[in-house]
């Protein structure tokens, strides 16, 4: 990483207006070779930089890269699945190990007449309940989903190709007989010039069927959240999410089953609708969406909301922590896709490596401006601190960080900010940091 008064040098595999912009307004220079400071790269080009068979020379101190180099095992929808699944066996055993060790030591202190040690979990720690829906890998899975499918021959259920994104090669499939049909198609073939069981990769889960509707119509949420270390585990949440609804009516109707404009809310999708709105492009920002929960649902249940989505994060986060290559160049911006249900039960529908930078609207353009020139300043503040070994306060613009294992030391609050997030630091230094909670400061309002 150059010095503070010397220009940063950026690279990028995407000319997309927002982030060319903001590199041009922060008067950084364009590489015009391999040298960089900060590598905005695609999926495809971050494998090749850090495979050991292509790499000609190592990244230097301070070079910063925009993907951990298997940032696929949280993004890609099977990997992601199978993870978290994982997760919760290990998670869940652990807890019943510790509740039970609770249980031994209450008693004991009560046999000998002592006041009984307090060694409940914290609720961050607690795994929350299932936040994805059932899922099965095709065709490896196809026998177990289809013994899951006859025990609720009524539910219905949606495919998704494992490697496609903006709702390419989607459906839903509520008939057995529709999955096969889909499975005989003409299919993909190996190198070989053989077909491929079926015609690529694909997952199959629970198709969430009692959503939250606003005026009738289906949403979901896209989250953007940065990761700029795994080990520890430093997390910020962006408070300029936003809902992304489709522009029909939602029914459960048998005949609407192959609908889109009703079941999925790509935007990509959306757009090819005859009344898709171009002023406003189907989406609502988050804060509008607690705003509207908080008047029909009450204040409590918006904050048990907020507080539901920042632990499904976390935890998916935790799902990967040991197996993503924490390596010190990188950074993540993720896409969370959210849906809530009619009970205000948050599920994470995927995760996206590379989120879109495409803008539909003006206020589409000025929020991704805003979220790039924040994710920039936090990464080159991260990966400069960590070179010079400094802890300062970060500069976090609209993110807030949710969660950060690396204990505080120095707790000085700044003038204006809110003390209660320097007792919140104070109360957690032993442990792992949680600062700027939107759960619990009305973050999207």
């Amino acid at each position: 990483m150059r010095r503070e008064n010397e220009r940063i040098v950026y690279r990028t595999d995407f000319d997309k207006y927002v982030l060319i912009s903001n590199f041009e307004r922060l008067g950084w220079t364009r590489s015009t070779d391999e040298d960089f400071d900060i590598y905005w790269a695609s999926v495809h080009n971050v494998r090749g930089l850090f495979n050991p068979e292509v790499l000609s020379k190592r990244l230097r101190d301070g070079q910063v890269v925009n993907h951990f180099p298997n940032h696929y095992e949280l993004t890609r929808k099977d990997l992601m699945a199978r993870n978290i699944k994982r997760y919760r066996r290990e998670r869940e055993r652990q807890e019943q190990a510790e509740e039970s060790l609770s249980s031994f030591a209450s008693f004991a202190a009560r046999k000998k007449g002592q006041s009984e040690p307090n060694l409940s979990m914290p609720q961050v720690d607690r795994v929350p309940p299932e936040w994805v829906p059932a899922t099965y890998s095709l065709p490896n899975d196809y026998a177990i989903f289809v013994e899951e499918f006859r025990k609720s021959p009524n539910s219905t259920w949606i495919a998704k190709p494992t490697g496609k994104a903006q709702g390419r090669g989607i459906f839903l499939v509520s008939k057995l007989n529709q999955l096969k049909r889909w499975s005989n198609a003409p299919k993909e073939k190996n190198q070989q010039g053989q077909p491929l069981p079926f015609r690529e990769p694909y997952i199959i889960s629970r198709y969430i069927s009692n959503p939250l509707l606003v005026g009738g119509k289906k949403f979901d949420m896209r989250l953007y959240v940065l990761v700029t270390s795994y080990r520890p585990l430093k997390v910020f949440l962006y408070r300029g999410g936003f809902c992304r609804f489709c522009v029909e009516q939602y029914s459960t109707d048998v005949a609407e089953i192959d609908n889109i404009f009703v079941h999925l809310t790509n935007v990509a999708i959306q757009k090819q609708a005859e009344d898709y709105n171009e002023q406003h492009g189907g989406k609502w920002a988050i804060s509008d969406l607690m705003l509207f929960i908080e008047s029909t649902r009450g204040r409590a249940a918006s904050e048990k909301l907020a507080s539901d989505m920042e632990q499904i994060i976390v935890h998916t986060l935790k799902a990967v922590q040991g197996i993503i290559v924490n390596d010190k160049h990188c950074f993540e911006m993720y896409g969370f896709d959210v849906l809530i249900d009619k009970d205000l039960r948050p599920w994470l529908l995927e995760v996206n490596a590379s989120p879109s930078m495409t803008t539909t609207t003006e206020d589409d353009r000025l929020l991704k401006l805003r979220l790039i020139n924040d994710v920039l300043n936090i990464a080159i503040q991260e990966k400069r601190g960590q070179l010079e070994g400094c802890d300062d306060d970060l500069i976090l613009g609209d993110f807030a960080c949710i969660f950060d294992e690396k204990p505080k030391v120095n707790l000085g609050t700044r003038s204006g900010e809110d003390p209660r997030s320097e007792r919140n630091e104070r109360s957690s230094s032993r442990g792992p940091r949680r600062s700027n909670s939107f759960s619990r400061t009305g973050y999207w309002r």
